[in-house]
């Protein structure tokens, strides 16, 4: 594809929250590749920047081997995660900024020194990770009814659209995240349960994929940044008077209210 076609279609998906969503990129463009994609995801975080934004962090997608095999690839992805894209916990967050959002709950490591290659050990990331936070991340798609295939989720962002942090910090050092249980809650309601591993086995596998994947593109993870290791269990979608709890073990809960 041309340089023209990644800029309109950076454009396109920038103007989907005041337009409405857009058909799959991958029926309108055919030849729409993963690296193409990520051109699209890579343009429209420059055009963010450029409007004011800054860079909190970076999201893992697509750990789920179920969800992995059914768009047919080996591997996650992931999205850039902007400081217009936090929202404090036990704050209404207001539903009409989004299009179709679902919450799903996870485990947030926050750096506390930068990353470097060329090859980032799961050491290294512990060395460089400040503290663990519970989190939720609010997913949302451009792309109408969720009518989503790889390219269509790089291309927007792995579908990230928000997240909530946890308020007490967590050393991680002695703590095995693969073990860690949660509880995700919707309206008071449990709606499923599942552990750490569920995400790549571990969510410090997931961040390490994430950093070396980063670092070969040229991106820099830096201290502040806050990286969301995928979703422990599957997504729950979200309405207006809606509340959301993900309770972590050893990491305690945050909770996400929408208005």
């Amino acid at each position: 594809m041309t340089d023209l076609d990644i800029d309109k279609l950076a454009d396109l998906l920038l103007a989907a929250y005041t337009e409405g969503p857009v058909p799959p990129l991958t029926e309108s463009h055919p030849g729409l590749t993963v690296e193409d994609a990520y051109r699209v995801q890579l343009r429209q975080a420059e055009l963010r920047l450029r409007g004011g934004a800054g860079i909190a962090g970076f999201k893992v997608g697509l750990t789920s081997a179920a969800m992995r095999q059914q768009l047919g690839v080996h591997e996650p992805d992931y999205g850039h995660l902007f400081t217009d894209m936090v929202y404090g916990a036990d704050t209404p967050i207001p539903v009409d900024g989004f299009l179709q959002p679902r919450a799903e709950p996870e485990i947030a490591l926050v750096l506390g020194s930068p990353l470097a290659g060329p090859l980032v050990s799961v050491t290294d990331l512990l060395s460089a990770t400040a503290y663990a936070l519970p989190a939720i991340e609010i997913i949302d798609s451009r792309i109408a009814d969720w009518r989503i295939g790889l390219a269509d989720t790089v291309a927007d962002n792995a579908s990230s659209a928000g997240l909530v942090l946890g308020g007490t910090p967590t050393p991680v050092s002695g703590l095995d995240l693969s073990l860690l249980g949660c509880v995700f809650r919707q309206n008071g309601r449990i709606l499923a349960t599942g552990a750490g591993a569920a995400v790549l086995g571990s969510p410090l596998r997931a961040a390490c994929w994430l950093a070396n994947t980063l670092l070969a593109r040229g991106a820099e993870l830096a201290a502040g940044h806050v990286i969301l290791t995928g979703s422990i269990t599957a997504a729950t979608p979200v309405r207006a008077g809606d509340s959301v709890t993900a309770t972590i073990d050893r990491l305690g809960s945050v909770t996400a209210l929408f208005d």
